[in-house]
């Protein structure tokens, strides 16, 4: 029986563009099997699921929840658990973290907090976090097996190599890209890597760099501003995360120019366009085929180039 994975790759679709979008993620741990929709359908209290989902809509804001990888018993809740907030905007990139003993600071987070986070303002929440990155893999087999049969494997030999701080997460988008992969602070996507190639994602990740190869797009962009950002980054070679900066979009679709602003004073115009004369695919396992728009950079043209050197 054919996955939508395997339909996805059969079609060549590109992974470029596809990322969620969001400036903030929360990420909230609740070990135990998942439902579909996780936040109301785990062993983490639906009334406090619905109240985070009711929170953070059209603030910018994603929440998610986490697990290690490994079994997962049917436990109600940890005794501790950690949390984690992200924010993905270039040169205001942060991590913030705490081990919580119940849901009472969860609880607080109201739609003002949630407005003020997803602009980039943490407000002394919780601690600093300055470990190794955060890669969180899809691996939730109920809202796409795909998710569970090439996410999980991929979240266990991440964890056996020390490769970096790694947890399963419930859904980032994109299943027909799995396994899916979403890297912290910079909230960068990825899709369709094995271990050996993550692995080297993390590495660059490390120093500060941003590897394009299987890159979906920055989730604190739109997709035309994924398309050309990783357009940018392809004709240029520059893999410093926080080098470019979508500046602004004009237009709408199927056809937008978009701008790209370097921290070096350069800046080009990306036209990007969106195709939807292209064959239907499953979105996720069990879905209709339908057509998912394609969204390709065609052109990039520098607007200000750097001065020649005295």
């Amino acid at each position: 029986m054919s996955t939508c994975s395997t339909a996805s790759r059969a079609l060549a679709e590109p992974p470029a563009a596809t990322a969620a979008t969001a400036r903030t993620w929360l990420l909230v741990e609740q070990p135990g099997p998942w439902g579909a929709k996780a936040l109301t359908d785990s062993r983490l209290d639906p009334v406090l699921g619905r109240a985070l989902e009711r929170a953070a809509a059209g603030t910018g804001v994603r929440v998610a929840l986490i697990r290690r990888p490994g079994r997962h018993p049917d436990r109600h809740g940890p005794a501790l658990r950690r949390v984690y907030l992200a924010h993905t905007l270039p040169g205001r990139s942060w991590v913030r973290t705490a081990l919580l003993t119940g849901t009472d600071q969860l609880y607080g987070l109201d739609a003002a907090v949630m407005a003020s986070l997803g602009a980039g303002d943490h407000g002394g929440l919780w601690e600093p976090y300055g470990g190794d990155p955060l890669a969180l893999v899809c691996t939730n087999g109920r809202r796409d097996r795909c998710c569970a049969v090439l996410g999980r494997p991929l979240a266990a030999e991440l964890a056996a190599s020390d490769a970096c701080e790694v947890w399963e997460t419930t859904h980032i988008g994109g299943h027909r890209f799995a396994p899916t992969l979403l890297v912290l602070p910079y909230g960068y996507a990825y899709g369709r890597l094995g271990g050996h190639a993550v692995k080297g994602v993390l590495d660059e990740l490390r120093r500060g760099r941003i590897a394009t190869d299987g890159c979906r797009g920055r989730s604190a962009w739109d997709r035309p501003g994924q398309a050309a950002d990783l357009a940018v980054r392809e004709l240029t070679g520059e893999a410093g995360a926080d080098a470019l900066t979508v500046a602004g979009t004009a237009g709408a679709a199927p056809r937008w120019d978009v701008t790209v602003a370097h921290a070096d004073g350069r800046s080009w115009r990306v036209t990007v366009t969106e195709d939807t004369d292209v064959p239907p695919v499953t979105a996720s396992c069990g879905a209709a085929p339908a057509v998912q728009p394609r969204v390709t950079a065609v052109d990039v043209t520098p607007l200000r180039p750097l001065p020649p050197k005295a």
